[in-house]
């Protein structure tokens, strides 16, 4: 029996439980792209300070060793004052580099804590299953991506330094630190231009990626049906619960009929049970109502336990239509209940004719 396509898309409770397990629709190359445009930016920020400030530590240790005999202090001072020089240039590469990689995968994934991808997962082993995953459409679309980003790079590298050629070739002319600049400005042209093209490549990855993640949480029907079960109950148990429901209160309400004033028929389709207390109540209020059959049980139940019934067609039909059991009637019936309610005071008296 062929198994049943899954064409329904994920539930509310699918996608929990997707991110508790740690599978989340991400691209690890959009993270590294940007992690990479904003070094490069740093970079070209403090490389010209950097790089000014490294010439004049050289310098200064330059001029000073023939001033000064040679110890391993000495060098030791040499080499802790290079190392200031490189973390004062370096350090905000780094901080840069982090906050930029958090704040790209919390706008991807969000927030997320979860432990049970690090769990072992002895399936992994399996070399039949290692063996399918070289051949699945993820690992071709990977090694398309890498084929994409070799030749993309190489490129776009072959051309920067094509274009300055010329330039490059008479480096022997200049000044060396000339050339450091020249070379640098090169270098920045070529990683823009990688970087843009790398971060149009790491987009389609991201939207891949969630098409991917989207296809995998699709659930059959059979699936939402027992997701539906589980979260919301079985439907028919639900429904003979409302049944008993219905009949407790349907129940309680005929225990009412005989405790009130008047029943207001249609004759027969609709039956509507008044009570009024003068002292408990503002208005008369509805204590039984229904239609057909239930109409006929509150008319059966009010004829023996001789609760007046007065047929009033259209008053009956306003009060089942407007008026809920247990609730006081609307002022715009006040005129027509009470006359009922008068004829039936005017029955209960002993010389009434």
């Amino acid at each position: 029996m062929p198994a049943e396509e899954r064409t329904e898309q994920a539930t509310p409770r699918r996608r929990q439980e997707a991110r508790r397990r740690g599978q989340v629709a991400r691209s690890v190359e959009l993270s590294s792209v940007a992690v990479f445009l904003a070094v490069v930016m740093v970079l070209k920020a403090v490389s010209e300070g950097a790089l000014q400030g490294a010439m004049e530590s050289v310098r200064f240790a330059l001029s000073n060793l023939s001033h000064t005999e040679f110890s391993p202090a000495l060098a030791l001072s040499f080499a802790m004052g290079c190392l200031s020089h490189a973390a004062k240039a370096f350090l905000p590469v780094i901080g840069v580099a982090m906050v930029v990689g958090v704040v790209v995968n919390l706008l991807q994934v969000g927030v997320m804590f979860t432990a049970e991808p690090l769990a072992p997962n002895w399936a992994r082993l399996n070399p039949v299953a290692g063996f399918t995953r070289l051949f699945s459409r993820r690992a071709f679309v990977e090694s398309v991506k890498t084929l994409l980003k070799v030749l993309l790079i190489g490129w776009l590298a072959f051309s920067a330094v094509r274009a300055d050629a010329a330039m490059l070739l008479r480096t022997s002319e200049i000044d060396p630190l000339m050339v450091l600049m020249l070379v640098g400005q090169l270098l920045y042209k070529m990683a823009w231009r990688v970087g843009l093209a790398m971060l149009v490549l790491a987009l389609l990855d991201y939207g891949f990626q969630r098409w991917e993640y989207e296809k995998s949480l699709r659930m059959t029907k059979e699936e939402v049906k027992q997701e539906m079960k589980q979260t919301e109950g079985d439907p028919q148990v639900k429904s003979r619960i409302r049944a008993r429901q219905q009949a407790i209160a349907r129940r309680r309400m005929m225990q009412a009929v005989p405790k009130a004033d008047v029943v207001v028929t249609n004759p027969t389709h609709y039956a509507v049970a008044l009570q009024y207390d003068s002292q408990k109540m503002a208005a008369p209020t509805v204590v039984a109502k229904g239609m057909n059959l239930i109409a006929l049980r509150i008319r059966e139940i009010a004829l023996q336990h001789g609760v007046p019934i007065v047929e009033n067609p259209p008053l009956a039909q306003s009060l089942y239509r407007t008026v809920e059991v247990g609730e006081q009637i609307p002022p715009a019936l006040y005129q027509a209940v009470a006359e009922v309610l008068a004829y039936v005071y005017r029955l209960r008296r002993p010389n009434s004719r």
